[in-house]
């Protein structure tokens, strides 16, 4: 037996108690005529102590060897501890040691194994291993785990069925790139590692389970950032016979029990708002809605009044910042470098004080009097003390460039605070983009979303103004999951891939096994998908998911522990019929 109880355990209760440890050495401190040793395993520490006139001499002089990171066993007597530390559940004993066995030896570590390191991100990237051992890792992925279960515990209770659908699938030209793997039994054809289970999940509706989950590996080629990875982790749930509402009933609930269990708190309302609005309310389909500044638009009132720069611009937008009013010249020049830079691509902004008499001092008094000034801070919903911010420009565009200064403001004002959560559901969202190089549409979901029944006409006319029959639910201004009805019947698919430009004999060779199936009794069906990553990320208070997966890959999509992507030895290439001067 290498241990009796775990280092973070014990307590005034067990003194007197002989008891066996196991661990890592967390840090020593040597007095000559005795020596304290911090043991440290996933569940806490416990101070170990080798008394000279106590322990056995070998016991004594054998712990004066161990260094940082030695894997060691021990056994002893639980006694009180005279410096007792109140900031750790053991802080009231220690270990009276009898018995010492150096389990394994250890090099120093490249960096302090503690909750504040002195490792930089790379080194501890290479050495993962050892940054797990670090309190904030480890409890991020105990954190990411305690969600996990709860999903399970949540959806099983529904009667949801958890099936794991295949990793070797096939390519398809939707969405983003796939990563491909050769088959070697089969010359010249790949297998595709999957996006996302989707066809799977709606074969399995077509079985007739009904009710599908599963915590699934999705994997996408695609340019990474701080949200973002190669393999990424879905909560990937599809059910039969249902209608929007029925699935933003179930998942709402699965929301508001993560955050009851998981975080203590309560929520209530979560608002539903359509995609039209949360561009025009917002910039963004993915609103934080824990503060306002909401758009104002203000082309009424601040065009054709002989100042140029918005007499030409398509959209005149504002906002109102609480409490700005105050801000001195050169924090406001800041703000307008800041949104100049090429990030956001504004080429200038206009200002507003609203001043606390009612009367307001802009950057543009040359144009604008104190009339036409008070029309905008009623557009913006400013009230004095405020400050308005305005860009103009392309709608879209400018919109995007309001929607990143708001975003910004925010975050300087302290108004985005990880311990508060609002979450929201858009709706309606368009059920196809137009991608101005090629001239073609894309899917905005992808091309097994059913649009709305009522927009079904305009697929012929007016594409771009049919609206899907899709979701997205929206956390503190993080898409953490989306999905939505799904077309099923084999003519309605048809004509979707159509408008989509496949040819038929594309759209058999890419998806006719789905069609195949439509054709014996699909059922309505329709589902979601949250980022489990993203999610957890979000409920432990980080902007960024990297802490939340044990093994993360860098911003350029390698694996620097492992060293991987790697090449492959040359008669493995030739095996899968890859030819050398291919690569």
């Amino acid at each position: 037996m290498y241990r009796s109880h775990n280092c973070g355990e014990l307590n005034a209760s067990n003194i007197n108690t002989e008891v066996t440890l196991a661990g890592w050495v967390q840090k020593s401190r040597d007095k000559g005529f005795m020596n304290w040793v911090d043991l440290r395993d996933r569940y806490g520490i416990t101070q170990l102590i080798f008394d000279e006139s106590r322990t056995d001499k070998t016991v004594f002089e054998l712990a004066k060897t161990l260094g940082r990171e030695f894997v060691i066993q021990v056994k002893g007597t639980v006694i009180e501890r005279e410096a007792k530390n109140k900031n750790i559940p053991t802080g009231e004993i220690e270990i009276l040691v009898s018995e010492l066995t150096i389990l394994n030896s250890a090099l120093t570590p490249p960096f302090t194994i503690e909750d504040e390191t002195d490792g930089g991100e790379d080194i501890r990237m290479k050495y993962r291993y050892l940054d797990i051992r670090r309190n904030p890792v480890k409890n991020s992925l105990l954190f990411r785990h305690k969600v996990a279960m709860e999903v399970r515990k949540y959806l099983s209770d529904l009667d949801f069925c958890e099936v794991e659908t295949p990793y070797l699938i096939k390519s398809t030209p939707e969405g983003a790139r796939d990563f491909v793997v050769p088959s070697r039994m089969n010359e010249g054809q790949f297998y595709a590692l999957p996006q996302s289970p989707q066809t799977f999940k709606q074969l399995l509706m077509v079985g007739g389970m009904d009710k599908y989950f599963q915590i699934v590996k999705c994997f996408r080629d695609e340019d990474l950032r701080a949200d973002r990875q190669p393999e990424f982790t879905q909560i990937d749930c599809e059910m039969a016979f249902v209608e929007q509402e029925d699935i933003l009933n179930v998942f709402e609930g699965l929301t508001r029990h993560l955050l009851k269990e998981i975080k203590g708190i309560e929520v209530d309302k979560f608002p539903r708002i359509t995609y039209d609005y949360a561009m025009k309310t917002y910039g963004n389909d993915k609103p934080d809605i824990r503060f306002g500044m909401k758009f104002g638009e203000l082309n009424e009132f601040a065009q054709h009044k002989e100042f140029p720069v918005f007499n030409s611009a398509e959209l005149v937008v504002g906002i109102a910042v609480p409490g700005a009013g105050n801000y001195t010249r050169k924090e406001i020049d800041g703000l307008i470098d800041w949104v100049k830079r090429p990030q956001v691509g504004a080429s200038g902004m206009v200002y507003v004080k609203c001043n606390e008499d009612g009367t307001f001092k802009s950057s543009v008094d040359k144009f604008y009097d104190n009339d036409d000034l008070a029309k905008w801070a009623k557009a913006t919903e400013a009230n004095p003390g405020d400050m308005i911010f305005v860009l103009s420009g392309p709608a879209n565009k400018t919109r995007a460039q309001l929607s990143a200064l708001r975003m910004e403001l925010a975050a300087r004002l302290g108004l985005r605070n990880p311990e508060e959560f609002a979450p929201l559901w858009v709706v309606d969202f368009p059920l196809l983009e137009l991608d101005e190089e090629s001239g073609r549409y894309h899917a905005m979901h992808h091309p097994f979303t059913s649009p709305k029944p009522e927009d079904m006409a305009l697929l012929e006319t007016e594409p771009g103004k049919v609206r899907a029959n899709a979701y997205d639910m929206v956390l503190n201004g993080n898409e953490i999951g989306g999905g939505s009805i799904r077309i099923h019947d084999k003519a309605t698919q048809q004509l979707m891939f159509k408008y989509l430009g496949f040819t038929e004999e594309e759209a058999k060779a890419q998806f006719g096994f789905l069609m195949d199936a439509f054709q014996f009794g699909a059922p309505p069906h329709g589902g979601l998908a949250f980022g489990l990553d993203r999610l957890v990320a979000i409920l432990g208070g980080q902007e960024t998911i990297r802490d939340f997966i044990a093994f993360p890959k860098n911003n350029s999509g390698r694996d620097v522990m492992i060293d991987a992507p790697s090449t492959i030895d040359e008669s493995q290439l030739k095996e899968l019929h890859i030819k050398i001067d291919s690569i």
